[in-house]
C-alpha cells in the first residue's frame, strides 16, 4: 500500500502518500506531474460529455485506479498512472494532456468497460494469447502464439473482433499491475512455423497495424521488453517496418530472437526465471 513520505519533491515539503515507483520519479517528472494534476478537472470535461458542471469534480477509473480531480494526491498510483502519459510525450504537460484526453474518448467509444467481461470463442483464440507467470522483476508475462501449427485464418477472419480480444488481453494483463511496485509488462510474440515469405492477407495486415496504433496511442509506457521469437534470420528485416509505427524508446524494447529451442530460451531465461518459463520455450512451467 502507498505509505506517507515527507519528501520537498512532491508537494514542495507536503507530506504526500509515495509508493517504490514515485520515488523514483526526478525532481523534474513531479514539476511536470503537479501540473498535469492541477488540469484534471479540465482534462474531464474535454473527455466526457455531460450537462452535470459538477461531474469534472467527480472521482473516474482508469485500469482500476480511482483518479479524483479534486484530490489527486490522495492515493500515489494516481500518480504512477499519470506520469505514464508524461513519459510518452518526453514530459511535454500540454502533450500529455492532449494524449489523455485522446485516451479517455478512445476508451469511451471502444467501450472498454465491457471488455472484461466479453467472451470470445475459444476455438479461435484459446490458443492464440495467455497471460501467465512473471519475470524475475515480478512483471506478468503475456505470450501471443502467431504459429505453431495455428490456423491464423478464422483469427483474422474479423478485424474488429481480433481488437477487441487483442486489446482484452491487454487490459486483463494491466488489471495484475499494482501501480505500487509494477507498471509495466513482458510480452513474448512466437512465430513458430509462420511463412515470412507467403505475405499476409488484406486482414492480418489491417489488424496488425490498428493494433499496433491503439497501444501506441492509448496505453503509455506499459512494455518493458517485447520479445518477437522464433523468427527466421532472413525475416529479421520485416520488424523493421513496425519502426515508423512506434516510438523510439517503444521500438528500443524490441527484441527478434532466432528459432530453436536453445535460441528462444538463452534470450528469455535471462528475463525470465526457468520455473516461469514454459516448458516449450526452454523452462519448467507447463503453461501451454
Amino acid at each position: 500500500m502507498s505509505e506517507p513520505v515527507s519528501d520537498s519533491s512532491p508537494a514542495e515539503g507536503v507530506t504526500e502518500p509515495q509508493n517504490e515507483l514515485t520515488k523514483q520519479f526526478t525532481d523534474t517528472e513531479w514539476t511536470t506531474l503537479k501540473e498535469l494534476r492541477a488540469k484534471l478537472p479540465d482534462i474531464y470535461r474535454s473527455a466526457f460529455t455531460t450537462e452535470d458542471e459538477e461531474a469534472s469534480l467527480r472521482p473516474f477509473d482508469l485500469w482500476g485506479v480511482e483518479i479524483d480531480p479534486v484530490n489527486p494526491t490522495k492515493d500515489a498510483r494516481v500518480s504512477v498512472v499519470l506520469i505514464k502519459f508524461l513519459r510518452a510525450r518526453e514530459l511535454d504537460v500540454p502533450g500529455a494532456v492532449d494524449m489523455l484526453v485522446a485516451t479517455l474518448k478512445w476508451r469511451q467509444e471502444f467501450k472498454t468497460d465491457e471488455l472484461l467481461s466479453e467472451e470470445f470463442p475459444e476455438d479461435v483464440f484459446g490458443g492464440v494469447g495467455k497471460v501467465f507467470g512473471h519475470d524475475k522483476e515480478g512483471r506478468p508475462v503475456t505470450y501471443n502464439v502467431y504459429g505453431g501449427g495455428l490456423d491464423m485464418k478464422p483469427v483474422f477472419s474479423d478485424v474488429k473482433r481480433f481488437l477487441r480480444w487483442r486489446v482484452q488481453l491487454m487490459e486483463k494483463t494491466i488489471r495484475l499491475l499494482d501501480f505500487e511496485k509494477h507498471d509495466q509488462m513482458i510480452q513474448v510474440h512466437d512465430y513458430e512455423g509462420v511463412s515470412f515469405m507467403g505475405g499476409r492477407d488484406a486482414n492480418q495486415k489491417a489488424a496488425a497495424s490498428e493494433a499496433s496504433k491503439i497501444f501506441q496511442d492509448n496505453y503509455p509506457e506499459f512494455l518493458a521488453n517485447k520479445y518477437f521469437i522464433n523468427v527466421p534470420t532472413f525475416a529479421t528485416w520485416i520488424f523493421w517496418l513496425f519502426k515508423p509505427l512506434l516510438s523510439a524508446k517503444t521500438f528500443a524494447k524490441m527484441n527478434v530472437v532466432g528459432t530453436g529451442v536453445s535460441t528462444v530460451s538463452a534470450a528469455l531465461l535471462p528475463a525470465i526465471g526457468e520455473a516461469e518459463l514454459p516448458e516449450r520455450y526452454g523452462g519448467q512451467a507447463k503453461a501451454f
